[in-house]
């Protein structure tokens, strides 16, 4: 447990909870916690699902200014490739995640939550990528994961502008995917992570892997990534289980045992 990220599981599903008051400033040490909470989460077993929590009042309101202001070229040549990698071990994590986003998710922030599979807002929440006003640009994934997401003339729009998009207009371009009442945020994550609680996992796993990595690829070589991952499953013992059940009781009823 890091001081300010912490991992915590319970019934199957793993919370990464940022808890740096006031509003989750991502400064160096609370990058590297996060770094260590996404592997703990991505190789303990007893983690389906994970979400990614910011607490009530905020998600993240982006990175520590005042550290970042200290810092010079050569520092930031130093760090810059640690900040990504820190947020890549959560893209890597190969499990379902879900980010619950309250209040802003801003910089950083929404850096963070782009690296999840899921996003869930409050009605009230504001994501953004305002480093632009800061005379610099995302340096954790922004320019090049929300262009992804939203294509590149929003994302652009979106950076160029360093406005802040509310909740509504992030469903409607697809930053986010639900919208609802701010206390039911992190409820409404947990019931989506609980869903795949029990589930196939190394076909879960390879589902995940299959539409990030083809993502980056031209569609020839994401097929070839698609039809590897298809054949393996017929090695696991989950599949297995899966076909004999739907033959015997029909679909949904298999109890998998995530190998």
């Amino acid at each position: 447990m890091g001081q300010f990220v912490r991992l915590e599981v319970a019934d199957g599903v793993g919370t990464i909870r940022l808890d740096r008051p006031p509003v989750n400033a991502l400064d160096s040490l609370m990058q590297e916690e996060i770094r260590e909470a996404a592997v703990a989460a991505a190789t303990d077993p007893g983690v389906a699902a994970v979400v990614i929590y910011g607490g009530e009042r905020a998600f993240a309101a982006g990175a520590d200014i005042k550290e970042m202001a200290a810092m010079g070229y050569t520092d930031m040549v130093d760090r810059s490739g640690a900040l990504q990698s820190a947020f890549g071990a959560v893209a890597a994590i190969p499990k379902p995640v879900v980010a619950a986003v309250t209040g802003y998710a801003l910089g950083g922030g929404c850096e963070l939550a782009l690296c999840a599979d899921v996003r869930i807002l409050a009605e009230d929440a504001r994501m953004g990528q305002p480093e632009i006003l800061l005379g610099i640009i995302p340096g954790a994934g922004g320019t090049q994961r929300l262009a992804r997401l939203v294509g590149p003339s929003r994302a652009k729009d979106i950076i160029f502008t360093g406005r802040q998009v509310r909740a509504e207009e992030a469903v409607r371009i697809g930053l986010a995917d639900v919208v609802v009442p701010a206390e039911q945020v992190f409820p409404a994550a947990l019931e989506w992570a609980r869903r795949f609680v029990g589930g196939p996992a190394y076909a879960l796993r390879a589902a995940k892997e299959s539409i990030d990595r083809g993502l980056e690829v031209d569609l020839g070589t994401g097929l070839e990534i698609e039809r590897a991952q298809f054949a393996a499953l017929f090695a696991t013992e989950d599949r297995a289980i899966g076909m004999a059940s739907f033959i015997e009781s029909g679909p949904g009823k298999a109890a998998f045992r995530g190998r």
